[in-house]
């Protein structure tokens, strides 16, 4: 029973990131991002977020880029679980798919610059964690194996089955504003210093509701058939008690299949009374809201026809208060984290980028880049950054081609390597390894007026879980991704 409960809702702060980077943490803020994501050292507008020092070496004047993203996701869980057989609508099955869809269709982002003498003043306006809302119309297999674990518990008592309606979605999002200046300390090197304000919003909703108990005469309502259940109980406790009781006045010890009857019914009163909250079902809404800053450094440096770069930004503090409908504190520890007026960890971690650009020929760039994760730094709700097996790692590469004057055109690939466990995976919130690929073109319209277009597609593995694979209990978790986008720079 204690297990039963302590699962009904794994309600952990969902990863909604819709795009590329790593845990919470979005490094895609631009298209020439989707077009080559190995912009690490490149020399660009762009590099206000990837590469902020590079951007001292743009010309003299102002620069501003607006891009417009559009990311669609899937989330898939197929889940094993022998209780899931009773359910009304799995067909005898014990392995369901739980599939969630994440849209994201307005993702947008501004970057902008002033470069004068060896000062560059910068600012850069998008989401750098969250950015959609993901939706599991049918719920998810931690809900469904909550209600299927209580029908065969309740096997004793006559539930032959179960049926029930589930719903969950979460929406995320964590609007940045950086602000900061890049200065060339020498022809061929420069510093920058910046800071980012982070405003997380985020909104989770969730239920499990008409609950049936399939008993010989049909479906009925989980609270009645408790009820029902209650009193047959009480009326069969009476009855053994009474029986310990002659026992007793006649100076006897009772029978120890009676004492162990009464052991048991005590046990599943007990049980029933535990179920008694859930009668009508879980119903959840709980809104977040926080604040947060971090300072971001970096530098970059020119020689003959290579450049190399790197940037740190700080792990930045986050703590997301609750408005919730949750009222008092849980015995499920995980619902705990949408307790009103909770103040929950969720730090953004601190991000290390380093970047290599080798021009072969004036009109070819290669690029490498390295993105390192400090996850295991951050603070999390419940410290669940301590169940990850490491930091979290990407490696890129990127090439691109200005074909003539106006056209440039240009691919890259991403390679990311998570630190997942076992016990940090949930179906609420998990990541999968995975690969990314992009490619795109800018072409020049006027000699001020650059537009750029490109695709994006992550492709992910499976990860698989075996919770209790001694009860047959299992979970396998992968994700798509894919990302269209469209952007205009502005030169004056």
């Amino acid at each position: 029973m204690k297990k039963i409960l302590s699962s009904v809702i794994v309600f952990t702060m969902a990863s909604m990131s819709a795009w590329a980077g790593g845990i919470i943490t979005n490094t895609n803020q631009s298209v020439l991002f989707l077009k080559n994501p190995a912009r690490d050292a490149a020399i660009g507008l762009d590099g206000v977020y990837s590469n902020p020092a590079g951007v001292a070496f743009m010309p003299e004047g102002f620069h501003v880029a607006f891009n417009w993203q559009y990311a669609h996701q899937t989330r898939t869980i197929t889940s094993t679980n022998p209780a899931f057989a009773l359910g009304k609508k799995n067909n005898g099955k014990s392995t369901k798919e739980f599939e969630g869809v994440a849209d994201a269709p307005i993702i947008p982002s501004l970057q902008g610059a002033y470069n004068k003498g060896n000062w560059s003043l910068q600012f850069n306006l998008s989401v750098p964690g969250g950015g959609g809302a993901c939706e599991f119309a049918d719920g998810l297999g931690s809900f469904e194996s909550v209600v299927g674990n209580i029908a065969a518990m309740l096997q004793p008592l006559g539930a032959q089955g179960y049926d029930m309606e589930s719903y969950m979605k979460g929406r995320q999002y964590y609007f940045g504003v950086q602000l900061g200046a890049a200065y060339k300390i020498y022809p061929n090197l420069s510093v920058y210093g910046g800071l980012r304000l982070l405003y997380g919003d985020a909104t989770y909703k969730a239920k499990i509701n008409n609950i049936m108990v399939k008993t010989e005469g049909g479906y009925v309502g989980f609270a009645d058939y408790l009820q029902y259940s209650a009193t047959t109980i009480n009326n069969n406790l009476d009855l053994v008690n009474a029986g310990i009781a002659k026992y007793q006045a006649a100076g006897m010890e009772a029978p120890a299949e009676l004492i162990a009857q009464q052991v048991q019914l005590e046990k599943t009163k007990e049980s029933l009374s535990q179920l008694q909250k859930y009668a009508d079902g879980v119903n959840l809404l709980c809104n977040q809201d926080g604040v947060g800053i971090a300072p971001i450094i970096g530098i970059h440096y020119k020689v003959s026809n290579f450049n190399f770069a790197a940037k740190y930004e700080f792990k930045t503090q986050i703590r997301m208060k609750n408005e919730s409908t949750v009222n008092e504190a849980s015995e499920i520890a995980a619902v705990n984290k949408f307790r009103d007026g909770e103040k929950v960890n969720e730090d953004s971690p601190a991000l290390l980028t380093i970047g290599a650009q080798w021009k072969p020929i004036d009109v070819v760039s290669l690029n490498l880049g390295w993105h390192h994760y400090f996850d295991k730094d951050a603070n999390w709700y419940n410290n669940t950054q301590d169940l990850l097996r490491h930091n979290t790692n990407e490696f890129l590469a990127g090439v691109e081609w200005d074909i003539t004057p106006k056209l440039n055109v240009s691919c890259g690939g991403q390679l990311t390597r998570y630190g997942m466990d076992d016990a940090y995976m949930n179906d609420m919130s998990f990541v999968v390894n995975s690969y990314s690929i992009g490619l795109g073109f800018s072409y020049k319209v006027k000699e001020n007026i650059t537009l750029s277009a490109a695709y994006f597609q992550t492709n992910y593995g499976t990860y698989k879980r075996d919770n209790y694979p001694a009860e047959g209990i299992s979970d396998h978790f992968t994700r798509t991704n894919r990302v269209l986008g469209v952007g205009c720079q502005l030169d004056f």
